[in-house]
């Protein structure tokens, strides 16, 4: 075990943490699930322990939490409203086997081939499906036994409602809405103790108990009188169907949530957190298959593997596959110590909180996700029809719909033909090259004229036999006439002769795309210039993607939250280091990066002082970069020259008097007037280097000379950030200041932060 590696005790500490979060969220939707399906409650219990100790110990991924879960809870009530609950402990368990048939065929990749859009519809309409239902209880009645029959009878529940249930049902809601935004540090520091839902069904069966409210609560009959399974009876198909059903929902539910589970486990390792192994999809399918086969011959739900009590597991610190197996080992220990406290929660409180459950399945960045992925249709359809009809008909419908929407693209391709300003033609093809689209691809063809130079944008990714034939034979025959053929991606990067291909920052010198034009025949070879080749291949390329872009930037005006004041070596390409594009940074490059002092009275510095009150005052920027890099040539020049002749010199040239502004760096340097910056976790290569990242550090000192500078940093509306490129190594270090005096420190950027959070919102919820 390496040094850094935490020891078994601390490792033993954290699970045993993590279980008992996982546990206070799992104990209050384990019955709430069981209430919603229309089963014995105890049987939400059961399967919670079962997937904790039994799927938690054999399953393929550690971190994964399984029980019961609503994906599964409209599946599962009619099964039960149509064979009986004893009868589907039985399927439960038929299922478990057939889980353990298809571990064994190794196919549990072949899950996450299915739709994102498929799956997250059908998660959408079960939750429509489970919030209607759970409305009634809210409003103390009975749910019906269809979405529709629902809402159907909703007004009539509505005209004589249950006015202490829908009390009890109101706090609960509200409970679970404030909690996460309880503010402050003390906020925190209660959301950690308790979860949400955990908080909210206490505080719903605290109060009515001591308002003495007459509600109807939880009624966990005596285990001597647990129900056990017996064989089902009914049509053979019927049979077949339901235990197929819980097995191909239950087994993508599962494996999408060990996938998820595995995503933000590597996202915490690469933020410093402890490692984890990968997922083994095969052995969590069998782990699955083990715990329904044991949960339904003890009479409990359905279980599966569930994304959003994984994420707690994550969260909450959890190390090994032990805090799984803990969490269930502890609802194992309240189903006989808790009981009578148990008993006392309303029925109203389990419904509301399971309603919300319901509600939050229809997720928003799911409904984003699918359509930036033109996929909404099909979303929308297995939703509905999920909603109206069922699982298994909406997920087939869905499935249909699926794919209608891919023949519809594969048949209709988009080719358009636009004269460019140069006197060039460009022809675009959106979507796929099959024979249905080759007709209009001729006819846009023949409109470019003969001997025209065009480039062929292909927008798609593939092309059969016939499109390439009639694509290629076109392209020969324009070459004859004098013409110039270019074929490129939707990048703008050519397809074909991979020696004529022009890929992300490569040496300039190096770029076809900008280099001479061939000569054809009949014509001189026109006139090499570098620079105007590059704005050509802009033209081309680049400018009918960003127009619309520039277009709004042109007509709201520019917002750049940051300045960024850097050097202005070629080397050090601001948009490519920063990711940035148009309207994301105001920069500022001079030779050095310097910022001088205010109160200097040369007219040359007042260009650096004018850029940064018009960046703090006019336009308002959250923040100011400053970027120096290694190798600066001005840099290089201060070292060299030293201290020395410090006094005016009229023969002195313009970039002996710029210099100037640098002495301040080399002092801080050589004379040690403030604290000297290093990189964090390597020595500085030369004393150059060291002079680079002081030089840094001082113009950040200048920086806050400046009055409309300092006036923001007094009112915490602005912040000072430092930053330090190594060209060689292609590295960006980010600067941090330590307020105790000691030397500042470079810390190497890496690249895992960004879009953490979205990509976890993305990922929890199946």
């Amino acid at each position: 075990m390496s040094a850094c590696a935490p020891s078994s005790s601390s490792r033993l500490r954290a699970d045993l943490s993590a279980s008992i979060s996982v546990f206070l969220i799992a104990l209050p939707l384990s019955l709430g699930i069981a209430l919603a399906t229309g089963a014995p409650l105890q049987a939400g219990l059961v399967a919670a322990a079962v997937g904790g100790i039994v799927a938690g110990a054999l399953g393929g991924a550690p971190l994964l939490v399984s029980g019961p879960t609503a994906g599964l809870t409209v599946i599962t009530a009619e099964i039960i409203q149509q064979y009986g609950w004893r009868a589907t402990c039985a399927i439960t368990a038929l299922a478990g086997l057939t889980q353990l048939a298809l571990s064994a065929l190794r196919v549990a990749r072949s899950a996450l081939m299915v739709s994102p859009a498929i799956v997250h519809g059908m998660v959408a309409g079960i939750g429509v499906t489970i919030a209607l239902s759970q409305l009634h209880i809210v409003l103390g009645g009975d749910p019906e036994s269809s979405a529709i029959e629902n809402a159907r009878q909703l007004p009539s529940q509505l005209a004589g409602p249950h006015l202490a249930a829908i009390a009890v049902g109101s706090l609960t809601i509200a409970v679970l809405l404030v909690w996460p935004r309880l503010p402050g540090r003390a906020g925190a520091t209660v959301r950690r103790a308790a979860p949400a839902a955990l908080a909210a069904v206490v505080l719903a069966t605290f109060v009515p108990w001591a308002a003495g409210m007459d509600v109807p609560r939880v009624d966990l009959p005596s285990w001597s009188s647990h129900a056990l399974p017996e064989m089902p009876e009914g049509p053979v198909l019927g049979l077949i169907t339901a235990v197929l059903t819980i097995t191909l929902v239950g087994s993508t539910e599962s494996l999408l949530s060990a996938v998820a589970t595995d995503k933000l486990a590597a996202a915490r390792q690469r933020a410093g957190g402890a490692r984890v192994p990968k997922a083994d999809l095969d052995r969590e399918l069998r782990g699955q298959g083990a715990a329904n086969m044991v949960s339904g011959l003890l009479g409990g739900l359905p279980v599966t593997g569930v994304a959003v009590r994984s994420s707690a597991n994550v969260a909450a610190g959890a190390v090994s596959r032990k805090s799984t197996i803990l969490h269930g080992v502890w609802v194992l220990v309240s189903t006989g110590v808790l009981v009578g406290m148990l008993q006392l929660i309303p029925l109203a409180a389990l419904a509301a909180l399971v309603m919300v459950l319901g509600i939050q399945m229809v997720n928003i960045t799911h409904i984003r996700s699918v359509t930036k992925h033109r996929e909404i249709l099909v979303y929308a359809a297995t939703a509905t029809a999920v909603t109206l009809l069922g699982v298994l008909e909406g997920v087939g419908i869905g499935i249909a719909v699926a794919v209608a929407v891919a023949l519809h693209r594969l048949a209709h391709t988009r080719v358009t033909h636009e004269r460019l300003p140069d006197g060039g033609h460009q022809v675009r093809v959106r979507g796929q090259l099959t024979f249905l689209a080759v007709p209009r691809l001729s006819r846009v063809l023949s409109q470019v004229p003969d001997g025209a130079d065009v480039t062929v944008e292909l927008d798609g990714t593939f092309m059969d036999h016939a499109a390439y034939e009639t694509l290629h034979d076109w392209q020969a025959a324009h070459a004859a006439q004098g013409g110039r053929v270019e074929v490129t991606g939707s990048t703008g990067e050519p397809i074909g002769d991979p020696e004529h291909r022009c890929r992300p920052w490569q040496p300039w010198r190096n770029h076809h795309c900008t280099g001479a034009a061939p000569a054809v025949r009949g014509r001189p070879r026109p006139e090499h210039d570098q620079l105007l080749s590059g704005v050509r291949n802009f033209q081309r390329t680049t400018a009918p993607r960003m127009r619309e872009e520039l277009a709004r930037l042109a007509a709201e005006g520019q917002r750049p939250s940051q300045l960024f004041l850097t050097c202005a070596d070629s080397r050090l390409v601001t948009s490519m280091i920063t990711s940035s594009g148009p309207g994301d940074l105001f920069t500022v490059r001079n030779v050095g990066n310097l910022v001088p002092p205010p109160g200097t009275t040369e007219s040359s510095d007042h260009s650096v002082g004018a850029a940064i009150e018009y960046a703090v005052t006019v336009l308002r920027v959250s923040s100011i970069t400053v970027c120096g890099h290694s190798g600066c040539g001005a840099m290089q020049a201060l070292h060299t020259a030293g201290e020395g002749d410090r006094g005016e010199d009229p023969a002195m040239s313009s970039l002996q008097r710029w210099l100037r502004h640098g002495r301040p760096s080399l002092e801080r340097l050589h004379r040690r007037s403030g604290p000297v910056p290093r990189i964090d976790g390597r020595p500085a290569a030369d004393e150059l280097e060291t002079l680079c990242l002081a030089n840094v550090v001082q113009q950040l000192d200048h920086l806050a000379l400046h009055q409309c500078v300092a006036e923001r940093l007094a009112d915490g509306t602005l912040d000072l950030r430092g930053m330090y490129f190594d060209v060689g190594a292609a590295q960006a270090y980010v600067l941090s200041r330590p307020v105790d005096g000691t030397d500042p420190v470079f810390t190497a950027v890496r690249p895992d932060a960004a879009g953490e959070e979205a990509e976890r919102e993305e990922i929890l919820t199946v």
